[in-house]
């Protein structure tokens, strides 16, 4: 029985916040596929993978994962879900793996119906004097409510 979730192995060094940056433009149309493989994609900043790392080594789970996700809610129509995952991956999951020799790989999930929505964002970790947490750089956020919480669409 074949499964229909889709993994992404990658390495920490590709996991900045310019990894969804479309290919360079070219007539054979590459630039448009790899335009499309971002959008039905998100990265993950650095700082967010050893954020993730950590949360689970803290929790005593290092071989878990988070899983992102949206729904319907929230101040502004949809909100962003991000909670740990212990399970295997559902079908049709977006799997991303991020290894590091001598570390523990991170695995984030997304469920097919979010990444219509997540497509194309970045998960980053903020830290700063007010605030300490994970946040989307989503551009499909036409609007953010004041909480940060929660968003709409265009």
């Amino acid at each position: 029985m074949q499964s229909s979730e889709e993994t992404i192995t990658t390495k920490a060094a590709d996991t900045g916040p310019h990894a969804t940056d479309a290919a360079p433009a070219r007539s054979d149309g590459a630039a448009g596929e790899a335009e499309t493989k971002s959008k039905r994609t998100l990265s993950v900043s650095d700082a967010a993978v050893n954020a993730i790392r950590a949360q689970l080594a803290k929790r005593g789970t290092p071989e878990g994962a988070i899983r992102v996700g949206i729904r319907g809610g929230g101040c502004s129509g949809f909100s962003y879900v991000i909670e740990f995952d212990d399970k295997r991956p559902r079908s049709g999951d977006l799997v991303l793996e991020f290894a590091e020799p001598d570390k523990a790989t991170v695995r984030v999930f997304c469920d097919k119906k979010s990444i219509l929505y997540l497509g194309g964002s970045v998960l980053d970790w903020e830290k700063t004097l007010m605030y300490q947490g994970f946040k989307f750089k989503n551009p499909h956020e036409a609007t953010r409510c004041g909480c940060g919480h929660s968003f709409t669409v265009a």
